[in-house]
């Protein structure tokens, strides 16, 4: 059972890569949920890399406490009275080829800083006594551990996030399908593209294009699928909106970022440091793409947990949930991991409808120099969105 009953127990689905590392550095320091396990999938890179790199995580918060412990009640998940477990999960999809994001985010998953930055890499003989001072090791299966969780914790009172594959909820789901929709309280879940274009494919969002044949399982299934009352999906639609632009990250982080140069612990706390490090492959690669920012796609379904615990009426000041009826396509030769929409009868198309328009009022404000591309965010932005400075 939790150990804190005003806050919410969450179960962290991940494939830590950039965007993962940012979400789960946002979970470590939100003091409204507790974090139960780590369930480490395949995704943004393999799962052995995967795994590392929750470590890593927290010995850079570690550092960082250790340096500043003035601060370490900002970090409310890093010592907490139960540790949270860690726990590899899936190591491929459920069917289908095995694709992984290490374009992207560097065969380690955290911009090659193995290579560049070796002050990050785990000591030798972390593993060798078995035991950690922040976190409970686990050998058991992750989609076990994660079932068990839910049957020692009061019926719906966890959050399951799913911040890569859904490889891990829908072999929950295969074993205990009963117990997972009995007792799951929320799930929220950051993947596919509605109304947008695809991310790794024209028209794939990559967590679906991952396992395209999970999320059929999870989400559209008549006889396995989740509650779907219960759920909360992020697509591109809602998170490439929310970009960390690089030029405001130099502002007000670290004013010697740059693509250009690694990133030195000079003058600089640990987690800048670290961030900084990974941040600069990122910065590359996003450039690549026409965008000097990084999408913050997990941090939103991180924040989207936060502010929707289990047995919340409605949503919260501010959100707004819409239903969509899709299909998951998962054999397609060019539409692995599409969501087919069904647009036959569909009054929620407001995102595709003023694309064009929010297109073209970009490029117009860029062009009069009222605007900073940079600021404004993503060019695939869907809909008109507040910038804040």
């Amino acid at each position: 059972m939790s150990s804190d009953s005003s806050r919410v127990p969450v179960i962290i689905d991940t494939d830590p890569g950039v965007d993962d590392a940012l979400a789960i550095l946002l979970a470590i320091a939100s003091p409204e949920i507790e974090i139960l396990a780590f369930v480490v999938s395949f995704g943004n890179t393999d799962l052995e890399a995967s795994y590392l790199n929750i470590f890593k995580l927290y010995q850079a918060v570690g550092r960082h406490i250790e340096q500043h412990p003035e601060e370490r009640n900002l970090f409310p998940n890093y010592s907490p009275t139960r540790k949270p477990i860690v726990v590899r999960g899936a190591a491929g999809p459920l069917s289908g080829e095995l694709h992984d994001a290490a374009y992207f985010h560097g065969r380690d998953g955290l911009g090659e800083i193995t290579h560049s930055h070796p002050e990050f890499n785990l000591p030798p003989d972390l593993f060798s006594v078995g035991v950690h001072p922040q976190l409970e090791l686990s050998d058991s299966p992750g989609h076990q551990v994660a079932l068990d969780l839910l049957r020692d914790n009061p019926p719906r009172s966890v959050t399951y996030i799913a911040l890569g594959p859904l490889t891990n909820l829908a072999r929950m789901l295969r074993v205990n399908g009963t117990l997972v929709r009995e007792r799951i309280g929320r799930v929220v879940i950051m993947g596919g593209a509605f109304d947008v274009p695809g991310n790794v494919t024209p028209s794939a969002e990559f967590n679906f294009f991952a396992d395209p044949f999970a999320v059929a399982e999870v989400l559209r299934s008549e006889t396995t699928r989740l509650p779907l009352e219960r759920v909360l999906l992020l697509p591109l639609d809602v998170t490439c909106p929310h970009t960390l632009p690089f030029s405001a990250y130099s502002k007000y982080v670290d004013p010697a970022f740059a693509e250009d140069t690694p990133s030195v612990p000079a003058g600089k706390t640990p987690l800048t440091h670290f961030s900084s490090a990974f941040f600069r492959r990122t910065r590359h690669v996003m450039r690549a793409y026409g965008l000097d920012g990084v999408e913050l796609h997990d941090i939103a379904a991180v924040w989207a947990a936060i502010m929707h615990p289990p047995g919340l009426e409605g949503t919260a000041p501010g959100w707004t949930v819409r239903r969509r009826r899709f299909e998951m396509e998962r054999t397609g030769e060019f539409t692995s991991g599409m969501c087919v929409v069904d647009r036959r009868d569909d009054n929620t198309r407001t995102p595709a409808a003023n694309y064009a328009h929010v297109q073209a009022a970009l490029q117009h404000r860029v062009a009069v120099g009222s605007g900073d591309a940079d600021v404004i965010g993503s060019v695939v932005v869907p809909a008109p969105v507040d910038v804040e400075d």
